[in-house]
């Protein structure tokens, strides 16, 4: 049997046409060795580029006319409160500065992604009643990160006299739901104060090390395509599976994402999405309502909201609750990864 030789030195043909592709601003897939020739790229690796294009095969390419300018996370931070409003004990029954810490961790080894280099990321903490020993340990994520940050050590007094004490159900609120909302507040604040996304984050969401980059990506790529902002909740709670109801499905940078009518309150959205919602994102800091979301929700029925799948970061909550992990993801795994 004759042996055929497969050569990969391209011919002076195919050569010259790569070149005048590539000067047409077209792509060449090699199907056989498994590249982008016009690129010098793997066709399984990343292939879009921030701020310019985003390439998913077999679809194409979009090119994005939504440039992210900079993203600024916001983590709300309370070590000194175990549940808000359960009393029962988290995944894995430790202390509340350690799942703070491993969510502080999660978000700096996703910022670290090369694919984000060119992208300013800033980083700001909001802190209600946390102990000294709890903030040096904080710090401490940051300085192993080689990371700056701001730290706001919140005054509830500031906000108190705006927070109606009886909520929606005619229950008092309480204390701990009153720093809550003084501390959602405070991060809107923040929030005016920043050029583009923000990502507003509790400090019990561990992420996964492709969180932020899928998250970056997607935004440039589905504002692009449905020119106009969006906003990115980044867990598949398990509660969206409890009733059935209609949804759209999207193409992310490398995870499938649906249409959601309700999150929590770890949320990624613009500052445009802020300024032109603010009233309605501050009335839930003022009024306890039932749900404790529902202004977020009712700004979901005008603008669109997604959730990953299967998701990019995990509400450590207690197990079997409805609004904590998700399904079919590798809590453990997770956990491990973000460990000091």
């Amino acid at each position: 049997m004759k042996n055929i030789k497969n050569s990969n030195k391209p011919s002076f043909f195919k050569k010259i046409f790569i070149k005048i592709s590539r000067k047409l601003g077209y792509e060449i897939i090699d199907q056989n060795n498994f590249e982008i020739v016009t690129s010098n790229k793997r066709i399984d690796g990343h292939l879009s580029t921030l701020g310019q294009t985003s390439i998913n095969l077999p679809l194409g390419e979009v090119k994005i006319t939504r440039k992210v300018k900079a993203l600024d996370v916001i983590i709300r931070t309370c070590a000194s409160v175990n549940m808000l409003t359960q009393n029962k004990s988290r995944l894995f029954e430790k202390e509340k500065i350690e799942y703070t810490i491993r969510t502080i961790r999660s978000l700096l080894n996703s910022s670290k992604d090369p694919d984000l280099k060119q992208l300013k990321i800033n980083f700001k903490v909001i802190d209600h009643n946390s102990t000294n020993e709890n903030l040096a340990a904080i710090e401490k994520v940051f300085t192993e990160f080689s990371e700056e940050y701001s730290l706001v050590n919140l005054d509830v007094s500031k906000f108190i006299n705006k927070i109606e004490k009886t909520n929606q159900r005619g229950e008092s609120v309480t204390d701990n739901q009153i720093s809550n909302m003084a501390n959602i507040h405070q991060s809107l604040l923040e929030a005016k104060k920043c050029e583009d996304l923000i990502y507003f984050v509790e400090d019990d969401y561990i992420h996964k090390k492709e969180s932020l980059k899928e998250m970056i990506f997607t935004y440039e790529r589905l504002a692009a395509q449905i020119n106009n902002e969006i906003i990115i909740c980044p867990t598949d709670y398990p509660y969206l599976y409890a009733k059935s109801e209609m949804t759209q499905n999207f193409l992310g940078q490398n995870y499938h994402w649906r249409k959601v009518n309700e999150t929590l309150c770890t949320f990624l959205t613009s500052k445009k999405m802020i300024e032109k919602y603010w009233d309605k994102y501050v009335s839930m800091c003022n009024k306890e309502h039932a749900p404790f979301e529902k202004p977020l929700h009712d700004i979901y029925e005008k603008e669109l909201c997604l959730s990953p799948i299967p998701s990019l970061a995990l509400h450590f909550t207690n197990v079997n609750s409805i609004f904590g992990l998700s399904p079919n993801v590798n809590w453990k795994e997770v956990w491990d990864q973000n460990e000091s």
